[in-house]
């Protein structure tokens, strides 16, 4: 299987509550989540699906009310534009690594085989992750490692990558992984999990991605227009979890002339969703999985 879509029913059940609506699914991967939005619109209804992975693109659905578009989400607003599309029913997306993309090995993705260092969604894209860990200044690697890998001992990690590639450039996973071998082995898994989030992140600009994304989506959802966002870490689910509140990232909410606090969305639960114990045995990827929903008001 090409991808196995986490949070599926639950998700679409959130998303699609006109038939007849044109839908937006951000992360097409192998179009799970997008076959059973399909499964849910009329004749009339339309579903946009945005990825920029080449391999996904042998996936596309043969269906007249299906549209696949080869892009980053980040130019959501602009790409619906040019189908001539100002306003859409529900966004849904899917973040993070899909299940093909950690078991394709030559794509770097996965801490678990030797390859090399690349982690690009779009291989197109200059940017890897061997000019990372070989060109990027030591502070700008500590910075990459404390904020988006949240590990405590960023600046040693950057300091031992800085060191070694003055006489041997870092080549592969494994190369990387090696200068780590002290790291006590009960503590491997989490660690490099850590430190290969953090370089993916950067490679593909993830969390400025999602933050484009999110403002788009509230430009272009209708009034009552549904936003679903399945996320993977705490550094997307904060992202999300804010801008659903009250429309920003970062800084004080306004405020109305009553006092209230300006909201964007109307979280439609308090708490996050997440997958039961029986899609998690089944879908390691759901292990960390959390699913926000909002309705535009």
């Amino acid at each position: 299987m090409y991808h196995n879509p986490v949070l599926l029913k639950q998700s679409v059940d959130a998303l699609v509550i006109n038939p007849d609506g044109i839908y937006v699914d951000c992360t097409f991967g192998g179009g799970g989540h997008s076959r059973e939005i399909l499964s849910r619109l009329s004749d009339k209804g339309k579903l946009f699906s945005f990825d920029q992975d080449l391999d996904a693109l042998k996936n596309a659905i043969d269906d007249p009310r299906f549209t696949l578009v080869n892009q980053n989400f980040r130019f959501l607003e602009n790409s619906m534009m040019a189908y001539g599309i100002s306003q859409v029913d529900g966004i849904l997306a899917d973040l993070g690594v899909s299940s093909h993309q950690f078991d394709e090995a030559e794509r770097g993705f996965s801490t678990r085989s030797n390859a090399p260092l690349d982690m690009r969604m779009n291989v197109m894209q200059g940017l890897d992750a061997k000019k990372i860990i070989n060109d990027y200044e030591e502070e700008d690697l500590a910075d990459i490692f404390y904020h988006y890998g949240e590990l405590r001992e960023a600046r040693k990690l950057a300091r031992e990558i800085v060191h070694h590639r003055k006489s041997k450039k870092i080549e592969t996973t494994e190369d990387l992984k090696s200068l780590f071998s002290y790291i006590p082995a009960f503590k491997q898994n989490k660690f490099f999990a850590q430190v290969f989030q953090a370089i993916r992140i950067e490679v593909n600009q993830e969390l400025e991605v999602l933050k484009e994304m999110l403002v788009q989506s509230y430009k272009i959802l209708k009034p009552g227009g549904r936003l679903v966002v399945i996320s993977y870490h705490s550094l997307e689910d904060r992202l999300v979890k804010r801008f659903l509140k009250n429309g920003m990232f970062e800084g004080e909410p306004q405020r109305d002339v009553y006092g209230n606090y300006a909201k964007a969305f109307e979280l439609l639960q308090t708490k996050a969703i997440i997958p039961d114990d029986n899609e998690i045995e089944e879908n390691s990827r759901a292990r960390s999985a959390k699913m926000r929903i909002g309705t535009k008001l």
